[in-house]
């Protein structure tokens, strides 16, 4: 029975989610309702993480195991013909049996976009947030520093988060502004519920001078969630990758993935 890798993009915008949930519609239960049209059989897919509601995906990463041996274009298209226009599969290749999409990631990259204009841009409004003061980019770039290491992110998640361990690894936290666009790319270990809309909305309050720069560090000591930022919203954050050592993902003709050896990320703990 092969393990078929794949990677799926979708638009969050109507979504609970990725993770199936008794209420509410989830990316997971399309994606698997569409695979059992197309093998005839029921399937579990494993995901790389989640994604809260609203958040959208690139390239998320997930398996599956099936009894069916399709040429790897008919996982792609044929399950496609089976999916929304706001889901599909980009990439698909066989794995070894026991791969675990969560665990054998090294880092995930996310991506915010805000557009900071007093002007709304209605092409841009599922997709990212709207911020209408200024913005002091550099503070910003100095605070968000301070974001990468391994640190004690208990200040950076959401309130019902249930993760064992606050402890997560950031290898970098860029920003580019193009225009009124600010793009904010974080990659890192593992990420906690919110934990990026957090880092996000606290580097925005430093940049309309709420905070200043070193705060992050006070923030980071103490864990308080009550201390740090505004929670940004779901609509502005894609998950962009999800990078794997090359050996676990064979690289195909079809893949629209960037090789892991291609990226340069910091593993230092």
């Amino acid at each position: 029975m092969p393990t078929v890798f794949v990677t799926i993009s979708y638009d969050g915008t109507k979504y609970s989610g990725w993770q199936v949930q008794p209420n509410g519609l989830a990316v997971q239960q399309v994606v698997e309702e569409a695979l059992e049209q197309l093998l005839k059989e029921r399937v579990q897919v494993r995901s790389s993480g989640r994604t809260d509601a609203g958040v959208h995906a690139r390239a998320m990463a997930a398996a599956f195991t099936t009894s069916r041996n399709l040429p790897l274009r008919a996982f792609v298209e044929g399950t496609n013909r089976f999916l929304p226009v706001d889901v599909a599969i980009q990439d698909a290749r066989v794995v070894e049996d026991g791969f675990k999409p969560i665990t054998m990631a090294y880092a995930k990259q996310y991506r915010y976009t805000i557009i900071n204009s007093s002007v709304r841009s209605p092409l841009d409004r599922l997709y990212s947030w709207q911020v209408r003061e200024p913005l002091d980019l550099a503070a910003m770039e100095e605070a968000a520093g301070y974001f990468v290491g391994t640190h004690n992110f208990a200040a950076f998640r959401a309130s019902n988060c249930v993760a064992k361990t606050t402890l997560r690894r950031i290898d970098s936290v860029q920003l580019k502004r193009n225009g009124s666009r600010l793009t904010i790319d974080v990659i890192g270990g593992g990420f906690l519920k919110n934990m990026v809309r957090v880092m996000v909305g606290t580097l925005v309050d430093i940049g309309k001078g709420r905070f200043t720069p070193s705060d992050i560090k006070k923030f980071l000591l103490r864990g308080d969630r009550k201390e740090s930022g505004s929670t940004a919203p779901a609509c502005g954050l894609c998950l962009m990758q999800v990078m794997y050592p090359e050996e676990f993902i064979p690289v195909t003709e079809q893949s629209n993935l960037f090789a892991a050896s291609s990226l340069t990320v910091s593993l230092d703990m």
